[in-house]
């Protein structure tokens, strides 16, 4: 490969900030919630740049877009790229937004320099993938893939009783494309770390080798009201204990396990009053671990104190299951091809896994993928202040580049569902 390819790092930054801008919060976050205005506005723009680089445009009836570059043996299935635009509600330019856009700077880049490659190239951006307003996570994806029916995707309602279907018609983003789309040929995204790993240790890029199996549960807990003053402590029947024990319980799960962590997210408190000991609690929880098993167990006796505690306390309990997804390798081939690009410009870079879910965990269920890693100033993340260094913008976008050419150029033969 060329020594001298390289993608135009000017230009790619000032995409990114020209997409921050949409939805732009003070401090210098975004906030673009799915199929929100702010995401149509946004969904908008990036159509507009697949367009102006001569990429046929397609949109699925989720929203997923993706825009295609035709390789000289069109035929063959294609080396895809891409992530998510829509962002949680106090997020960053970066988290997810860099990776569509290396995507098309790859695009430009090899328009630029004249080449072509023997497959096709396709850019996307998947819908929800943050799950934010809506659940699941990465919604889009396991729709495109054919892991989530289309129906039970737009059924999906968030806090203020809006469906996807409704809300994604509000903003005119339903389209005819082909679902589940085609599966790739390979698929590779790059992404901010979101972690302190790399920027800890002042290292270029991550090559991802697996991403953390999500638990994501609700739990409701029915007690009874009672004056805070009047009522003894004995005699109460606390749905707020009952969620301070399972806040407490799930810290204690991860000091066990160096892989595991533990999250309780939301808790809302009814009726909320400074002197009433609460009635019904929800809160939600999110286990997350790299092995199987392991986060199997952790969901099994999360559950068993959540019964006992409610039994103590003479509360009673439901629990709903909001998103699951197994711990995902990604192909080794596609992860040395990342590394071997790392060496190649100079790059230091490790091998790591990933802590938070990914689309291309989803596609690379039936596909070879990867994902490179760039560093996160201090692993902040979903969060204004959020930052990656514009250097390491552009390095891992150089590795997609090359990584995305190596993969393009790669002729007929093996089997798509395997290792390359």
């Amino acid at each position: 490969m060329s020594a001298d390819l390289h993608i135009d790092g000017l230009r790619l930054l000032a995409k990114i900030e020209q997409l921050g801008a949409i939805g732009a919060l003070p401090g210098g976050g975004v906030s673009r919630l799915a199929f929100t205005k702010e995401d149509g506005l946004g969904r908008a723009q990036v159509r507009e740049w697949m367009t102006e680089l001569g990429l046929a445009v397609r949109m699925d009836a989720l929203g997923n877009v993706i825009g295609r570059r035709a390789g000289e043996a069109d035929h063959l299935p294609a080396v895809m790229t891409g992530s998510h635009i829509d962002t949680v509600a106090t997020g960053g330019k970066y988290d997810g937004n860099l990776g569509v856009l290396a995507g098309l700077e790859v695009i430009e880049t090899l328009n630029d320099r004249g080449i072509t490659t023997l497959r096709p190239l396709e850019v996307g951006f998947f819908s929800n993938e943050e799950g934010s307003r809506f659940a699941p996570d990465m919604m889009g994806a396991l729709v495109y893939m054919g892991d989530m029916s289309l129906a039970d995707a737009c059924a999906s309602v968030d806090n203020d009783g809006v469906s996807v279907g409704e809300a994604l018609a509000s903003i005119d983003q339903v389209g005819d494309a082909q679902i589940p789309g085609p599966t790739p040929h390979a698929f590779v995204e790059l992404h901010i770390e979101q972690g302190p790993i790399l920027d800890k240790e002042r290292l270029d890029i991550g090559a991802v080798t697996a991403v953390q199996g999500i638990s994501w549960q609700r739990f409701t807990f029915y007690g009874v009201s009672n004056h805070a003053g009047t009522c003894p402590m004995s005699m109460r029947h606390d749905a707020g204990y009952v969620a301070a024990e399972v806040t407490r319980k799930v810290r204690q799960m991860t000091r066990h396990s160096p892989d595991s962590v533990g999250t309780v997210g939301v808790i809302n408190m009814h009726p909320n009053l400074v002197n009433v000991v609460p009635n019904r609690v929800e809160m939600t929880v999110d286990l997350r671990h790299v092995d199987e098993a392991e986060l199997v167990e952790a969901e099994a006796v999360l559950l068993a104190f959540v019964a006992a505690t409610c039994e103590a306390e003479g509360v009673t309990f439901r629990t709903d299951r909001l998103a699951r997804f197994q711990p995902h390798t990604f192909s080794p081939a596609v992860t040395g091809l990342i590394a071997e690009h790392a060496a190649e410009l100079g790059l230091s870079h490790r091998l790591m896994s990933s802590g938070a879910g990914h689309d291309a965990q989803i596609i690379g269920r039936k596909c070879p993928a990867g994902m490179i890693f760039v560093p996160s100033v201090d692993g902040i993340s979903h969060n204004i202040k959020e930052h990656t260094e514009p250097h390491h913008l552009i390095a891992g976008a150089d590795v997609l580049l090359r990584t995305m050419v190596s993969l393009a150029n790669q002729p007929a033969g093996g089997t798509q569902a395997g290792d390359l």
